[in-house]
């Protein structure tokens, strides 16, 4: 499948945005934390605290595909995989830590931006996965 420039620029938008949101989080996870955290409970804390390794190498890969894919090197590949990899795997780890304490449907809408975060998670990193797979032969012949 071949690459229009429309769709590079999409995914390169959508690459952006998505470090940009990275960012932000962690930044507000250490900064400002009772804007991002849902919980106040001591294991909350202990498990999102975990988190910033991972993110930053999710946060790694989207940069890596980003820069990449503008340069048109076959490595956009391996960053797309590994980017949308890295997401659904901390998409899953959140996920049932979630679903496990009903961090969901906690109220006054912690929950929800919980929610939120978790299916923008779902929704970009399965694709980026569909969106590099469908066009490998494309991105390894960059």
């Amino acid at each position: 499948m071949e690459i229009t420039e429309a769709s590079r620029r999409r995914i390169v938008v959508v690459l952006v945005l998505s470090a940009l949101i990275t960012v932000s989080y962690m930044l507000l996870w250490v900064f400002a934390r009772d804007v991002v955290a849902s919980e106040t409970r001591p294991g909350y804390v202990e498990f999102e605290n975990s988190f910033p390794l991972a993110d930053t190498w999710l946060l790694v890969c989207l940069l890596g595909a980003m820069f990449s894919l503008l340069a048109r090197r076959p490595s956009a590949l391996f960053w797309l995989l590994a980017g949308g990899g890295a997401g659904v795997y901390l998409l899953c780890i959140d996920s049932l830590y979630d679903i496990e304490n009903g961090i969901w449907w906690l109220p006054g809408g912690a929950g929800v931006l919980e929610l939120g975060i978790n299916l923008t998670t779902l929704v970009v990193s399965v694709g980026l996965l569909r969106w590099a797979w469908r066009r490998r032969s494309t991105l390894s012949a960059s």
